[in-house]
């Protein structure tokens, strides 16, 4: 019984997958027939009568879309499977089945942000260069209608992240709504970390898309700004960025109090602060 030999065996097989707008299982299963190897007594379990199917967890991408509700898998891409199929011990030498063919049910479904719900501390002079990013950053819900009409986003389990001063990359698992189902169980997070330097200028409000014959006052016509660079830095920042209030901005509001732009902030410039941060603006005679 311990000798390895090859036989033909066949194992009945449900697919279990993530064909978008699909059941996640199959309703139908499939005969999976090879020459295997194996020792006799994995022989002995693989040629019992009235054996369960085995669930298989297919890639989507494996799959071909037939007809209706059918779908078939290449011959070929089931040797990626067959420790799945025929169990642990098991080495295919061929497989002697056509491609397998099942059906997976239309389900209601619709497609969701995913949110992280995220607490985070850096230790001091560190900061996010970016947000933190998730993928996937969207996920496919599935249920009833009457479930779906009530999802509008999925969240992630709390991350708590601590006294951080580098690049943070992990698996959160989601949460996942009463009654429904998810095309993900978990996303992949990601925060790129850096040092940095702050560096404080005064710098002058100029005015932008001015019609010809106006004159725009901008109260103040300065502002200090506290830029955040990655350290280090051997740029001033304040020599290439422009701060400027924009007169379409202007004329669109009602109080004449508008908010400054920016225009050629450097590459290594992280974040920046400007006070005041509101501006009165007023066309002078």
């Amino acid at each position: 019984m311990s000798q390895n030999y090859v036989a033909i065996v066949s194992a009945p097989v449900i697919a279990r997958s993530s064909i978008e707008g699909r059941s996640a299982v199959s309703s139908s299963e499939a005969t999976a027939t090879a020459q295997v190897s194996a020792s006799g007594f994995r022989h002995f379990v693989l040629s019992r009568p009235h054996k369960r199917a085995v669930q298989v967890d297919f890639a989507a991408t494996d799959f071909r879309y037939v007809d209706s509700d059918r779908f078939s898998i290449a011959n070929t891409a089931l040797y990626r499977y067959a420790a799945q199929i025929f169990g642990d011990g098991a080495t295919v030498e061929s497989f002697i089945s056509e491609d397998l063919e099942f059906s997976f049910p239309e389900e209601s479904y619709k497609k969701v942000p995913v949110y992280p719900v995220l607490s985070v501390s850096f230790e001091p002079q560190y900061m996010a260069q970016k947000p933190l990013s998730l993928q996937p950053d969207t996920v496919l819900v599935y249920g009833e209608p009457s479930r779906l009409e009530n999802v509008d986003y999925v969240s992630t389990k709390p991350l708590d992240l601590t006294e951080v001063r580098s690049s943070v990359h992990g698996k959160v698992r989601l949460e996942t709504p009463s009654g429904v189902r998810l095309s993900h169980d978990e996303s992949v997070y990601s925060m790129e970390v850096t040092r940095y330097v702050e560096l404080r200028s005064e710098v002058r409000i100029g005015t932008r898309n001015v019609p010809a014959g106006v004159n725009l006052a901008v109260l103040p016509s300065t502002a200090t700004v506290t830029f955040r660079c990655a350290f280090p830095t051997t740029v001033d920042p304040s020599k290439q960025v422009h701060f400027y209030i924009d007169y379409r901005d202007f004329s669109g509001s009602r109080s004449g109090r508008c908010v400054a732009r920016c225009d050629g902030l450097p590459s290594n410039v992280i974040d920046y602060s400007i006070s005041p941060e509101v501006f009165d603006c007023l066309v002078a005679d």
